[in-house]
């Protein structure tokens, strides 16, 4: 029985493919700096389509993206790792409590374009969910049951308010009644304004991990704040049970117990006469001989 050798080279191919492979593979931080790069400028212009605020904008990619560092294991195995960035920057760019911080109060230049300021206040005066769902589905381009996905309603639900939103854009600015100039023009929106890009993925990874650091220093010196408090209850609380007395009751045939009284008239002239019969010094004090 003749057996064949394997080719001297097969082994040698197998190795370098190995090789190249590793080679290919990146590390937690450059996939992470990939998927910023890729991302990040599509989704600060679509962060000020939602908020119309430019900061804002910038300041929820950020926010985002380091939320994505914190949970990279989670994020990295995704199937949609820029979607699941797009989600953190939505919920946080829309969030109610923006309204109560200062510098959000005082209103933001708007777009020089007429066109452009025009589409962009319709856009802010559609209510918050219907505005998301008509950037998503028509700015952005996923799919209806993606946009219902992302936006936690039901397809049904997304599709009527999808076309609730394309409505009140039609009302408002006519020329955008057609779903391709729509999209058209929503694309266009974001790409003229001048926005300043969220910082390099270094700086946000950093950023990400002084804020876990924070929170966890945080957690950390509440826990022992609780253990404490818990210590100290511990301490100073009684440790058997003490029935509480009962009210006093009067008992029959005993005088109550009182207090010396006003004097009387003679008790008044006693003491007068007592006083007045001895002087006052040391000689009180020595007896007379009778």
């Amino acid at each position: 029985m003749t057996q064949t050798a394997a080719p001297a080279d097969a082994g040698t191919e197998a190795e370098a493919e190995t090789e190249a492979v590793t080679d290919d593979a990146l590390t937690p931080a450059q996939a992470f700096d990939a998927l910023y790069a890729y991302a990040a400028p599509a989704l600060v212009r679509q962060a000020y389509l939602l908020t119309g605020r430019r900061e804002l904008a910038r300041e929820s990619v950020e926010r985002a993206f380091q939320l994505a560092w914190q949970r990279w294991p989670e994020v990295a195995v995704d199937r949609d790792p820029a979607g699941w960035v797009r989600a953190a920057a939505y919920e946080y760019a829309m969030s109610p409590w923006h309204r109560l911080r200062l510098r959000h109060r005082a209103p933001e230049p708007p777009p020089a374009a007429l066109d452009d300021r025009r589409l962009l206040s319709t856009l802010l005066n559609l209510p918050p969910v219907y505005r998301r769902t008509l950037l998503l589905y028509d700015g952005v381009g996923i799919g209806l049951a993606e946009t219902a996905a992302e936006t936690e309603a039901s397809t049904p639900a997304a599709a009527n308010r999808l076309l609730y939103a394309r409505a009140a854009v039609a009302r408002r600015l006519p020329e955008l009644a057609e779903k391709e100039e729509l999209r058209r023009r929503l694309m266009e929106l974001g790409g003229t304004e001048r926005l300043r890009t969220a910082p390099k993925p270094v700086v946000v990874r950093s950023g990400s991990e002084r804020r876990a650091r924070r929170w966890t220093r945080a957690a950390i010196a509440f826990t022992v704040l609780i253990i404490g408090s818990t210590a100290f209850t511990l301490h100073t609380a009684p440790d058997h049970y003490e029935a509480p007395q009962a009210p006093a009751t009067k008992v029959p045939g005993v005088p109550p117990r009182s207090g010396p009284g006003p004097l009387s008239e003679e008790d008044l002239e006693l003491r007068a006469t007592l006083r007045g019969m001895f002087g006052k010094g040391p000689h009180r004090l020595v007896p007379q001989l009778r």
